[in-house]
């Protein structure tokens, strides 16, 4: 692989980028390394193998590395209250019903190629168990027919949390700032 593509591949993995630059890189890697092997200067330097060669020392690192070697698709099995958000209806009713009831919520917009999204998704799932009784709703912007609901949210970038408390939004969270999430989390929906 040659050296800029790699340092644009961690760049994006670890820091994460706007969606359209990342389709974008996301084709240029495709065409010049998937598509193509033979343009690599060594077989061992393919995509698939270049992730899995990582060597992570801090716990944070090697859970980034997990996630990068996992399936892109997430399950919450154990955790009844994150919703996955299919369509603009199902969105929208969310964030009515947040306001009306004054239901206690975290609006996750995420997409499947980002990675930080994914080295937050199981952080978010964790937290999930921990409090309960606060709704995440799961978004992944790339879902057909959500894109008028989310200029209309001002949703620019991934991931990005929006938590609702009492009815109304009290913050947001753009990027995968983990200590940030738990704290946010703690000080909006602990249950004294």
């Amino acid at each position: 692989m040659r050296g800029n593509n790699k340092a644009l591949l961690v760049r994006a993995l670890i820091f994460g980028s706007h969606r359209s630059s990342m389709n974008s890189f996301s084709r240029r890697l495709h065409e010049n390394l998937i598509s193509n092997p033979s343009k690599t200067s060594h077989p061992s330097k393919s995509l698939s193998n270049f992730t899995t060669k990582f060597h992570f020392s801090t716990p944070y690192l090697q859970l980034f590395q997990r996630t990068l070697s996992s399936s892109s698709s997430s399950s919450s099995s154990g955790a009844s209250n994150i919703v996955l958000v299919k369509s603009d209806e199902e969105l929208n009713s969310g964030l009515k019903n947040v306001q009306e009831k004054s239901s206690p919520a975290v609006f996750y917009f995420t997409a499947t190629w980002c990675g930080p999204c994914k080295f937050i998704s199981p952080v978010i799932e964790e937290l999930s168990k921990k409090y309960p009784h606060a709704t995440i709703y799961k978004v992944d912007i790339d879902t057909e027919g959500l894109q008028n609901a989310l200029a209309s949210l001002n949703i620019a970038a991934v991931p990005t949390l929006d938590f609702y408390k009492n009815g109304k939004k009290e913050t947001t969270i753009v990027g995968a700032d983990v200590a940030k999430l738990k704290n946010t989390m703690e000080s909006l929906y602990r249950e004294d």
